[in-house]
């Protein structure tokens, strides 16, 4: 069985169906349409199957628990498909939703990356605003991320709004950004560049 890399994003509307797809042309990879919806409609199980049927060796994987409070669908399925081994989990990208102030679920961060795409240790809002809390974002779908297996969690706004700055007609930026951070603090990115090097090497010696 092929081991897959894949990226947790913490949103399944729309919005986010549409820059991640974008996201996906960009990189070289796919976004599992399966696993959209708001909430989340597919389990686990199902979504590894999807995972497997896929011919990328790069998925991004969506998720979203539509404001319910506890472990929703979206989280359990994150759960289950993080702990199976035919799928390395690279990062996640935790979209914000809530506020400070609205309390709820929230997750620690590596870094969080504003609305105007500048990387920050300070919380991010729904709008993609900095807040003064540091290394943490509130959102809906956010409780079980230090459960994964997996240090590497970028926090982010609404994807595909923030007042228009992550619109997919305008590149969506800074949801791009966020995938884009996981892949090179990950070592995906190197990991492939050191096989192409390897490969230039080897012919270079014939």
């Amino acid at each position: 069985m092929t081991t897959k890399n894949v990226i947790f994003v913490t949103d399944g509307d729309e919005y986010a169906e549409r820059n991640l797809v974008f996201a996906a042309k960009t990189f070289n990879a796919e976004c599992l349409l399966q696993s959209r919806g708001n909430p989340s409609l597919r389990t686990g199980k199902q979504l590894l199957d999807d995972i497997q049927k896929s011919n990328s060796d790069l998925l991004f994987l969506m998720f979203d628990d539509c404001g319910s409070t506890g472990t929703g669908p979206g989280e359990m399925a994150m759960l289950e498909i993080a702990a199976d081994p035919s799928v390395k989990l690279l990062g996640v990208v935790a979209v914000a939703s809530k506020t400070r102030k609205g309390g709820g679920e929230w997750t620690l961060v590596n870094v969080s990356i504003d609305r105007y795409g500048e990387l920050t240790q300070h919380s991010i809002d729904k709008s993609g605003v900095q807040d003064i809390e540091i290394g943490r974002i509130h959102g809906d779908t956010v409780d079980c991320l230090q459960k994964l297996p997996t240090n590497l969690i970028v926090g982010i706004g609404d994807i595909g709004k923030m007042d228009g700055r992550d619109d997919v007609k305008k590149g969506a930026p800074i949801t791009c950004l966020a995938i884009s951070t996981i892949l090179e603090r990950s070592g995906f990115l190197y990991g492939e560049r050191n096989e192409d090097e390897d490969k230039n090497a080897h012919q270079h010696k014939h």
